[in-house]
């Protein structure tokens, strides 16, 4: 360790995000950054844990003290070689994670003020790609093709291991750019799609085949391949059939995140596709993440006014989680950037029926609700608590979730990995899935 008291000297200070009347008039990153000074102060505030347990916090085994260190000591390129070494895309997670690892700091359970690990992630990062840490490289060829299906996060980390093997790695993507949730999912103004394409331009030029807008069904491989990779995600949302649902201004949460990440890429679309919130009242159906950028996205469009409702309590508002304690992740009230910009939230509240006039939406009846132990265990049973009510609404969407996907038997060369295998979740768990995959598969084809 540099300086093995910084902790004690240097309070945690974050980069900030651009002030609210000024980015939510645009979709450029919200997230600032700090000058190279500041965030190598951050970078000593690592205390070098005994027990790094941000360690055993990351699904990627990220060795945060190690780069921190060289962080803080000015070392950028040994610090990125540290970091790339578990994990494969350090500028998709240094903008996106949430973090287990700060979490799971000791900092955090002393005095909630954690070592700011995904900043420096991220800085670090975009220091290497600017300073040219970042070259392509040639693999030696091994003789043995793999086919990835599908081009999100897990299938591009499975796909980067195995070129690096010396496989030839084919990747078919049903898409026409690669990315999945990062670029279909996740709005720009969290993660710019650039830095999705920076990356991938990268992995073309080591050898990796990309094939777009080609849908592959996994029943039906495609031949000439030793092994196969499928990374196909979680492609189903959970819908809300109640009465109502055909009426126009229903969508579900993709249907807005991810044509307004085409429309930003340049693709147009008729007056009749365009799914907008301008000059709506809108209503988001469930309290995760998905829910919270499309109220970012309905601000960015020019909405009059966003509710979300949520079917289960409200969490706990404060830093500790008495039932899930640390080092685990806490399941504590999150308020995003997004609803920062402006958000009515409401917990505990049932959707009964979609209203409408001459075929458009124009509320949903809701109730609220409690939960109550179930005496033969089990989840809780749903009891109600107040009258019913209609919120008024001229589009809605439905951010619930997805349902985790359904695979037939696979021949033994075939392997799941991502969302595909595990149901939705989050992108640092894609990305370890991935490397697994990668790694059974050449255990695999070695025997």
């Amino acid at each position: 360790m540099g300086n093995p008291k910084a902790f004690l000297t240097v309070p945690r200070v974050e980069a900030g995000h651009r002030p609210i009347l000024d980015r939510i008039h645009d979709f450029a990153e919200v997230e600032q950054t700090l000058n190279s000074h500041d965030r190598k102060l951050q970078a000593s505030r690592c205390m070098d844990c005994g027990v790094p347990f941000c360690h055993w916090a990351c699904p990627l085994g990220n060795k945060a003290p190690e780069w921190n260190d060289a962080l803080y000591k000015g070392e950028w390129e040994l610090a990125y070689r540290l970091l790339n070494d578990t994990n494969d895309f350090p500028e998709f997670t240094g903008r996106i994670c949430p973090a287990l690892c700060e979490k799971a700091c000791v900092l955090n359970l002393t005095d909630h003020a954690a070592s700011t690990n995904r900043e420096n992630e991220a800085a670090i990062t975009e220091a290497a790609w600017r300073e040219n840490y970042i070259t392509p490289k040639q693999y030696a060829r091994n003789g043995k093709k793999v086919a990835v299906i599908g081009a999100g996060p897990a299938g591009l980390v499975a796909a980067n291991r195995l070129n690096k093997m010396g496989y030839t790695v084919t990747v078919f993507e049903k898409n026409e750019a690669a990315g999945g949730l990062l670029r279909y999912g996740i709005p720009n103004f969290k993660l710019n799609k650039a830095v999705i394409d920076r990356r991938v331009d990268l992995l073309v030029a080591e050898g990796i085949e990309f094939k777009y807008n080609t849908p592959v069904d996994s029943e039906s491989l495609p031949e000439g391949f030793d092994a196969y990779v499928l990374s196909t995600g979680t492609p189903q949302a959970r819908d809300l059939n109640i009465p109502g649902r055909e009426l126009k201004g229903v969508h579900l949460a993709l249907e807005l995140l991810s044509q307004q990440n085409r429309v930003l890429a340049g693709m147009e679309f008729s007056k009749d596709e365009r799914v907008t919130a301008k000059d709506k009242d809108v209503l988001v159906i469930g309290g995760g993440d998905t829910g919270s950028d499309c109220i970012g996205t309905s601000h960015r469009q020019g909405c009059k006014s966003v509710t979300q409702i949520e079917i289960m309590p409200k969490p706990v508002d404060g830093p500790d989680d008495p039932q899930n304690p640390w080092p685990n992740w806490p399941r504590t009230l999150k308020t995003t950037t997004s609803h920062e910009e402006g958000c009515t939230r409401r917990w505990n509240i049932n959707s009964l029926e979609f209203i409408g006039k001459n075929g458009k939406l124009t509320g949903v009846k809701v109730q609220p609700i409690d939960w109550k132990p179930n005496p033969e265990g089990g989840r809780p049973i749903m009891v109600e608590a107040g009258e019913p009510e209609i919120i008024k609404c001229e589009i809605c969407f439905l951010a619930m979730g997805f349902l985790k996907p359904q695979h037939p038997e696979f021949a033994s060369n075939v392997f799941v990995c991502g969302d595909a295998a595990s149901g939705a979740s989050l992108v640092v768990r894609a990305m370890a899935s991935g490397r697994k995959a990668a790694q059974d598969v050449d255990a695999f084809l070695k025997k």
